[in-house]
């Protein structure tokens, strides 16, 4: 970072390798395990109330949440605690980082490059979260939800090892 960087506190950028995949695809938006959406604490994400879900555990001090779809950015929450994108097929796809993570306002998550109505590509990153300051919290059980399957069936892998980019449905 150069000094006049500093001086204005521009942020770093994060650059990660590009996911190249089909506009049908659903990916994990980060290295971590995929686990089994019924096991996180909140009953709305458990009982899978807004609609087919998986969730994720990820590990480390930081993680950078990225697109699980080429899209639309069509929500992008201030707090930076959850995110939708909207395939060109009208899937509506929600990242929710964390169990009532809203109530950080917004303290242990950074937007990145991306703003609402943007369009993304899978891989593309979105919003660098604190994991080990908000961990001391809350249960950082990250939901990825199919709010919209748009007259389509989905079904998400059993619990594995998955990597950034990585199909996360059969």
């Amino acid at each position: 970072m150069g000094f006049f960087d500093k001086l204005f506190k521009k942020e770093e950028e994060i650059n990660l390798p590009a996911v190249n995949v089909s506009d049908d695809a659903i990916v994990a938006v980060a290295d971590g395990q995929l686990i089994d959406v019924t096991t996180v604490s909140d009953p709305v994400f458990a009982e899978k109330m807004m609609g087919e879900s998986t969730a994720f555990k990820f590990y480390g001090d930081k993680v950078v949440l990225c697109s699980p779809a080429n899209g639309i950015l069509s929500v992008l929450f201030p707090t930076g605690h959850a995110f939708g994108v909207t395939r060109s097929d009208g899937v509506e796809l929600l990242v929710h980082c964390g169990i009532n993570t809203v109530d950080a306002k917004g303290d242990g998550f950074r937007l990145l490059n991306k703003k609402q109505n943007d369009e993304v590509k899978a891989g593309d990153p979105i919003v660098e979260v604190d994991l080990k300051k908000l961990s001391a919290t809350y249960d950082m059980s990250t939901i990825l939800i199919i709010t919209n399957p748009h007259g389509k069936e989905f079904h998400f892998l059993d619990p594995q090892q998955v990597n950034r980019g990585q199909s996360v449905i059969d």
